[in-house]
């Protein structure tokens, strides 16, 4: 077989039924094979798309994405997308065109070191000189890609390696020297989770910190088994949303920056912090010498290297996350955290996430408006500013890979596209893109892709004519000196329309959720819904760098002193009924 066609044979076998990415001179081969297979191949305007689809198609359905671009600028266009999915730990194998091997390093036309490029960025990059190498190279890529704590792998395909035979061997087993991931290990150690068992047994304030690690090890049932089983309430780092229900009476929602003040409070205050799947990013842990302060702290991670990066921790445990907290599930029991609970039932209360009403429609009232419209049931994909932090705060998360969103490198951009990729791995569900208007440019072109498969993708643009986070810190700390951060006025209407869109703009309050339930009705293609939101409007509250994660801005006091009662976040009756301290 060729080159190309042992590629696509193995892919088949990898169970990839769909790619995401754009052809070009080297990579014609590529697209030819796939072209005559099952596999369903999504033309896109931008590589950088190419890769949050399949990025965003990853995270929504727990399979590995797959992306494609020709050598040279194919490539590197690329680059933004791998480096999102490696700093999030998503599964992706990127596939390249190179030029031929007999011209590598001299130079030719659309020629870069594509494996020096990639390789800060990727698990693990080849280069295929010998289509003998093929079959072993994408079996091997694709299991380094899912397993131990998951990312992007690349492979750089020569043109003459695609056109050239080999015999076709698929290689049923893997082995790689020095490469030995714990999900794989037959056993993993007991003794780090008894004194983890017994710190748990020990402790009277315990708080649960869940990461994404939880939601990539499949992990949401035994997580809620031991908040359950011991009673530990639970908070989640903004990709670990949806990892425990935000509706359960043990939830004190999102950390860390723009965290709610109650659960940041609770952090300060608790005397055991179990981190779960996390990396203890500084976006949670502010100023990290001063971070939990007062608790010990375990740390369960399949990656030895995330223990102990930022935060010192008393009781680490390396292994994979579902595997750990079955185990720990078999040792704890039920924990004295009747005061606790207590208290955290009243601070919640006494500091409660809220916004202030103004004249202009507010994004904190569109997103509850969403996620009431929803019933907390749709995939919701972000981009990367203000309007990402009021997604995580006012959208009712209850369902492990419902956000999907750029929190390590905070990729201005992805929203659009990765909700394009979430939609073709969830065909059968709604999908929401929130995001504002300068992250929503950089990518706006791939309306077009999304227009020509008649993907029912719904957009929700915060439209307040500024890279609104900049805004708000130079008004925090510039002085108000706006430099660059207000944007030129776009029509998203008009802007939809030219790319066979729905398009809607909403100017008032009363017309927010007529909007939004029109967009759920339109199922024949994506929807833009453009709200002309307060373009002053900031996100609170919020930790300043550097700052203790207790020592935060714009806090309820704050907002109360200022003038007016402020809007609390709203739940669903039922759920506020369970929540009240009564």
């Amino acid at each position: 077989m060729k080159g190309a066609q042992i590629l696509v044979e193995c892919l088949k076998r990898e169970g990839v039924a769909i790619a995401f990415g754009i052809p070009g001179g080297v990579n014609l081969p590529t697209f030819d094979a796939l072209h005559q297979s099952p596999i369903k191949v999504i033309l896109t305007v931008h590589e950088q798309g190419a890769a949050h689809m399949a990025d965003g198609y990853a995270r929504a359905s727990g399979k590995v994405g797959v992306c494609l671009a020709t050598s040279g600028p194919g490539a590197t266009n690329l680059v933004t997308g791998i480096a999102t999915a490696f700093m999030d730990s998503i599964p992706v194998v990127a596939i390249t065109g190179q030029v031929r091997t007999s011209v590598i390093g001299n130079d030719a036309f659309q020629e870069v070191d594509t494996i020096g490029i990639t390789r800060p960025v990727t698990k693990h990059s080849y280069l295929v000189k010998d289509p003998r190498d093929i079959a072993r190279v994408v079996r091997e890529a694709f299991y380094i890609a899912r397993t131990g704590r998951p990312g992007p792998v690349l492979i750089d395909l020569p043109v003459d390696t695609t056109i050239s035979e080999a015999d076709f061997i698929y290689p049923e087993q893997v082995s790689i020297r020095g490469y030995h991931p714990q999900e794989a290990a037959p056993t993993i150690q007991l003794e780090p989770i008894r004194r983890a068992a017994e710190a748990i047994a020990n402790s009277r304030k315990p708080v649960i910190y869940a990461g994404a690690g939880v939601i990539h090890a499949g992990a949401a049932a035994e997580l809620a088994e031991l908040a359950h089983k011991a009673r530990i309430p639970v908070t989640t780092s903004l990709l670990g949303l949806g990892g425990f229900p935000e509706t359960d009476l043990l939830s004190l929602g999102m950390l860390g920056m723009h965290g709610f003040e109650y659960t940041n409070y609770a952090v300060a205050q608790c005397d055991l912090l179990i981190g779960i799947g996390a990396r203890f990013d500084d976006r949670v842990t502010g100023k990290p010498d001063s971070f939990a302060r007062r608790a010990k702290k375990i740390h369960i991670d399949v990656d030895p290297s995330s223990i102990n990066k930022t935060v010192v921790v008393d009781y680490p445990v390396v292994g994979d996350v579902r595997q750990v907290l079955r185990e720990l599930n078999k040792l704890v029991g039920p924990v004295d955290t009747r005061e606790w609970l207590k208290t955290l039932a009243e601070m919640r209360e006494k500091y409660p996430l809220v916004y202030k009403e103004k004249a202009k429609v507010l994004p904190q009232y569109v997103v509850q408006q969403i996620s009431e419209a929803t019933r907390g049931n749709a995939v919701i994909a972000t981009g990367v500013g203000q309007h990402q932090m009021w997604a995580a705060q006012f959208y009712q998360f209850n369902k492990p890979r419902s956000i999907i969103t750029s929190g390590g490198l905070g990729t201005m951009g992805f929203g659009l596209p990765a909700a394009i990729g979430a939609q073709f791995a969830r065909p059968g569900e709604t999908v929401w893109d929130i995001d504002g208007d300068g992250s929503f440019q950089m990518t706006a072109q791939e309306l077009a892709t999304a227009a020509q498969h008649k993907l029912p993708v719904k957009v929700a643009i915060m439209n307040n004519q500024h890279h609104g986070m900049v805004r708000q810190w130079q008004d925090l700390f510039y002085e108000g000196r706006h430099a660059q951060s207000r944007l030129n006025p776009v029509d998203f209407v008009k802007l939809a329309e030219a790319n066979g869109c729905a398009g809607i703009r909403v100017e008032q309050k009363d017309q927010v959720r007529p909007a939004i339930e029109r967009a759920m009705k339109t199922t024949d293609r994506p929807t833009i819904v453009e709200f002309m939101v307060e373009p002053a409007e900031n996100c609170w509250p919020m930790i300043a760098p550097g700052k203790p994660h207790d020592q935060m801005l714009g806090t309820y006091e704050n907002l109360k002193q200022d003038g007016g009662i402020p809007q609390r976040r709203r739940l669903s009756e039922d759920d506020e009924a369970k929540l009240s301290l009564g």
